[in-house]
């Protein structure tokens, strides 16, 4: 145990946010630059070590979370590093954007602020790059046998360092002129600035993985082509088709999935563009969708200069404390204040948009909207609530509701769909068709970033168990495990 008495004598700790006037004014990350250090140790030091670490089920990944907590008590930062990359690929990419179901499982946030987890991981992982502590870890030899990876998101990226490291010769297949997938083009660079995601792809490639962009099997390369190549294929494709909002109006210009809208700040800030062919600037920008998609499309906004930004939920607003539904160590819908968030803006709750109303060019003008409440069990419209809001650009985020089926790739390969429209598998990862695995999005339905690696590593082992015989690669969840699912 770290600190015997850390959680009785030292309190929650968080990472401090740069001023807001100065951080809508750019697009680096929202965290000062090393204010974690001074305080991680003793933030670390809150950990109980309980002889029953339930962070480690709230974690898919199954992080070794209070052996990593006492050697950052205890300043070890190496041996911290170790035990990180003992169960996660990718620990700079949960520390940021991951939701932290650990802490939401942690026994000391029974009657106490939970550790702070996150914070204590990403400065682990920060540090260990800071001394050079993260090297390529080449296989000793090669098994002779391929494996195709579509898709670069973090469950495809997972896959493909897993597969690379047990040996086999790896290939990663990306859409988009970057790799990366979502990581890339769906999460604003206020949240991850995107070198975290260049440096491991440079140690990806010392590894021995080869990456390909620009390239869309079931377009631009065909299933057969791709089998032909290679001895076992993982699609890690994600669950990309946005759910959309069919009411009038609907088609008046302005209105933008997220997924239209984010990746086009992130190429400005790639260099692509001088200025976003989708800009909020000087606009009433309405954000249809509470979650976390909505919130970076709020902080979007603000960086582009939005005259104003109003966000909007269907659902009642979330308490600040669980409900009796969602009792610890489940993970609970709770009120949360992103940095987004703080950044300014109005979040409105239970309302329903009903139409749009345009110029006469055809540009959205305003959202007419109404309150709903709960009767019976159903979301109903309440009388005399309708009203319109200024909204001159309109983004949907409103989640995903499968996988991609238009572009030819679950047809060439005869994939069988599940009743939720994601690709099915069996226990070990598998589809239908041999040699053929799905990992992340593309089989589980929209998800957290924790769970995508979690499923990259697991469908790694089912792969190199098909392409060897055996595998002594870790697996922390199977396809059939969707406790504390988000």
């Amino acid at each position: 145990m770290a600190d015997p008495k850390g959680f009785l004598t030292t309190g929650r700790e968080v990472a401090q946010t740069r001023p807001v006037g100065e951080r809508v004014r750019d697009w680096n990350e929202v965290y000062v630059s090393g204010s974690l250090l001074p305080i991680i140790s003793k933030q670390a030091g809150r950990c109980m070590d309980c002889g029953i670490p339930f962070c480690h089920n709230g974690c898919p990944l199954g992080n070794l979370i209070p052996e990593w907590n006492d050697y950052a008590y205890r300043e070890d930062w190496s041996a911290a590093s170790e035990r990180l990359h003992a169960t996660n690929n990718f620990p700079e990419f949960t520390g940021r954007l991951c939701p932290a179901p650990c802490e939401s499982a942690c026994v000391l946030g029974i009657n106490q602020p939970a550790v702070t987890i996150k914070n204590v991981e990403v400065s682990i992982i920060d540090k260990a790059w800071d001394a050079n502590d993260v090297r390529p870890q080449a296989p000793e030899r090669l098994s002779g046998k391929t494996a195709a990876v579509i898709g670069s998101g973090p469950a495809g990226l997972a896959a493909a360092q897993q597969l690379t490291r047990a040996g086999h010769t790896v290939v990663v297949y990306e859409r988009a002129d970057r790799i990366g997938g979502l990581l890339r083009y769906g999460i604003p660079e206020f949240k991850m600035e995107k070198r975290h995601i260049n440096r491991r792809i440079e140690q990806m490639r010392a590894e021995g993985t080869k990456f390909r962009t620009g390239i869309e099997i079931g377009r631009d390369l065909t299933s057969t082509d791709l089998r032909k190549r290679f001895d076992a294929v993982v699609i890690a494709a994600g669950a990309t088709t946005a759910r959309d909002l069919p009411v009038p109006g609907r088609e008046l210009n302005g209105i933008h999935q997220a997924m239209e809208y984010l990746p086009l700040a992130n190429k400005v800030v790639e260099g692509d563009f001088v200025a976003p062919p989708i800009t909020a600037e000087g606009k009433h920008v309405v954000v249809i969708g509470g979650g976390d998609t909505g919130a970076d499309c709020v902080g979007t906004a603000h960086r582009q200069g939005a005259a104003s930004v109003t966000q909007l939920e269907i659902m009642p607003k979330p308490g600040e404390d669980r409900n009796a539904g969602q009792p610890w160590p489940t993970f609970p819908m709770l009120y949360k204040v992103t940095s987004a968030h703080e950044e300014g803006g109005e979040r409105v709750y239970s309302v329903s948009t009903t139409h749009f109303e345009g110029d006469e060019d055809g540009n959205v003008q305003f959202l007419h909207l109404v309150e709903v409440e709960f009767v019976d069990g159903k979301l109903t419209q309440k009388p005399g609530t309708e009203r319109k809001i200024p909204a001159q650009l309109v983004t949907l985020a409103m989640g995903f509701t499968g996988t991609d089926v238009e572009n030819g790739l679950v047809a060439q390969f005869g994939l069988a769909l599940d009743e939720r429209g994601n690709i099915a598998r069996d226990a070990d990862f598998a589809t239908n068709v041999d040699g053929v695995y799905v990992a992340g999005d593309a089989g589980r339905g929209q998800s957290l970033i924790v769970w995508a690696i979690a499923e990259g590593r697991s469908a790694a082992r089912g792969v190199d168990r098909y392409l060897t015989g055996a595998s002594s690669l870790p697996a922390p969840i199977r396809p059939t495990d969707r406790s504390l699912t988000v």
